[in-house]
């Protein structure tokens, strides 16, 4: 366990395109740490000029996380207080800081967070799709086996579906999501809080279509229908009334086993009864 002098690591939300988004709160953590680590740091130093910042910037991607986790973590158990960004929005979401985040975890390393912009939820609040459950998928992967695995799990998900997507890969994408679930309604958000914000509220089919014709700009966040529930196939109504003639051999009234027969089977209630007593 570390000792009283361990220092913290903070997460730090960073403006997914409009640098007015940056909160004081965040601005204040950057001022106050020892260090920052950032996915990329040119893009980090962009963002600490503007708001007049100077601090130590120490890299932390994906193809670096292992080695620079152990050393993000030794600095901060001998004391120092770090700050994780990612290029854009909040770091550890579809973002290697996670692992830095567990790592931290489980060195007893005390974790903190100051909340910012994040692409999932502001894309799906303008979609217009259903918001109540959703489930985030991030980044579809690059291997055939896997994005066809993936997508396979997902082709009776009733969730609203969000995934990040490359302009370059728009179109491929696109096509393997109308082939695994046939043609959803799909709102494309890209370029979010910038000049160019846009949403295009269409189908699969309409988006492949129109993203073949016109060459895809700008960072794409996919917001798609879950799958429509599947139909209740009503019972045979002689298989529902033998049903309630067994619930009622266990002591239940005609009325309780027509219901209790009814939900089992997809029929109406006063069907079910009505076979019920013109059997009787």
């Amino acid at each position: 366990m570390p000792d009283t002098i361990c220092g913290t690591l903070t997460l730090v939300g960073t403006p997914i395109g409009n640098l007015g988004d940056f909160s004081p709160r965040a601005v204040a953590a950057l001022e106050e740490c020892d260090f920052i680590a950032a996915e990329d740091t040119r893009v980090t130093l962009k963002l600490l000029n503007h708001f007049g910042i100077n601090k130590p910037l120490v890299s932390y991607h994906e193809h670096n996380k292992r080695e620079r986790g152990e050393q993000v973590c030794a600095r901060l158990l001998a004391g120092e207080n770090g700050v994780l960004v990612s290029d854009a929005g909040m770091p550890a979401i579809s973002d290697p800081g996670e692992n830095l985040v567990a790592l931290c975890r489980q060195k007893g390393i005390p974790v903190g967070v100051v909340p910012g912009p994040t692409a999932v939820t502001t894309a799906l609040a303008l979609a217009g799709l259903p918001t109540g459950r959703f489930t985030f998928e991030g980044f579809l992967s690059v291997s055939k086996k896997e994005r066809r695995e993936h997508l396979a799990e997902l082709t009776e998900e009733r969730r609203t579906m969000v995934f990040y997507e490359a302009p370059h890969k728009l179109v491929a994408t696109l096509s393997d999501l109308l082939a695994a679930l046939g043609d959803r309604e799909v709102a494309l958000v890209r370029e979010l809080t910038k000049i160019h914000e846009e949403v295009v509220s269409t189908t699969l089919a309409a988006a492949v279509e129109k993203y073949t014709a016109e060459a895809p700009r700008g960072e794409f966040v996919l917001i798609v229908r879950g799958a429509a529930p599947a139909p209740v196939e009503a019972a045979d109504p002689d298989t529902a009334a033998t049903l309630a003639r067994g619930y009622m051999a266990e002591g239940l009234s005609a009325s309780e086993a027509a219901k209790k027969a009814a939900a089992a089977t997809g029929l109406k209630k006063g069907d079910v009864y009505r076979l019920l007593i013109n059997k009787e």
